[in-house]
């Protein structure tokens, strides 16, 4: 399914650019912080900022630079309960020659946007990564059975919906064949891959053609080239 193609790649690439962007916004706060002057300011005010379904508060903060002038800033970084209160002495890092853009010397408004960043990207990184590893794998273990499975015919028994998984609404189907060893009498159960259409008016023989792993009967694969190709 097209949908699947274009998450597994979304995520990914959302996922790598937020990590290069967390990266970049922690060389940033390293060099701002090696080429800051710190200060002692106040909490004047704390600016509420709602959203449709929240309020958060930046404070905001007064301090004196070296030349004696006094510098006004609204801290970058917004919470809810507020982290400060008006009148707390608070430490201000910032760049003589740029004090308005001071930010408070504390972990999170230092270091939020890189964590935050670093975080989001490690999930989306992972889920995209996996999505692509899954299809990697599943790829080179067909290729394997092609070249070197053993092909059995298993006895067709019924259309499943795969309820693990859902995409835009949809749980796709898979065949359900059952093969029982002729050597060891066990019954062995194969699933082909996912189908986003319903195959049964498709499916006119008693038979499928899988290709096992005899080390591994685990390892299988269902061949439904028989079947129409979903447009789209």
């Amino acid at each position: 399914m097209k949908t699947l193609n274009i998450l597994k790649y979304a995520f990914t690439l959302i996922g790598a650019g937020m990590l290069v962007g967390a990266v970049m916004s922690y060389s940033s706060t390293v060099s701002f912080i090696e080429r800051a002057t710190e200060a002692t300011g106040t909490v004047i005010d704390l600016e509420r900022s709602r959203s449709s379904d929240s309020t958060t508060y930046y404070p905001v903060v007064v301090f004196e630079d070296i030349r004696g002038r006094e510098i006004e800033f609204r801290s970058r970084s917004g919470s809810n309960p507020p982290s400060f209160s008006r009148g707390e002495r608070v430490s201000v890092f910032y760049e003589p020659s740029a004090p308005e853009s001071a930010r408070i010397n504390s972990f999170f408004s230092l270091w939020g946007l890189p964590m935050i960043l670093g975080g989001m990207g490690l999930v989306f990184g992972a889920i995209g990564g996996g999505m692509l590893l899954f299809g990697w794998k599943k790829n080179r273990s067909q290729a394997y059975l092609k070249d070197h499975g053993t092909e059995v015919l298993a006895t067709f028994s019924s259309v499943e919906q795969n309820t693990s998984l859902t995409v835009n609404g949809r749980n796709p189907f898979r065949i359900v064949c059952q093969w029982q060893h002729p050597q060891t009498g066990e019954l062995h159960v194969f699933l082909s891959d996912n189908l986003w259409f319903d195959p049964t008016n498709h499916i006119h023989q008693e038979t499928m053609p899988v290709l096992v792993d005899e080390a591994n009967l685990k390892r299988y694969w269902m061949d439904t080239s028989f079947l129409p190709r979903l447009a789209g």
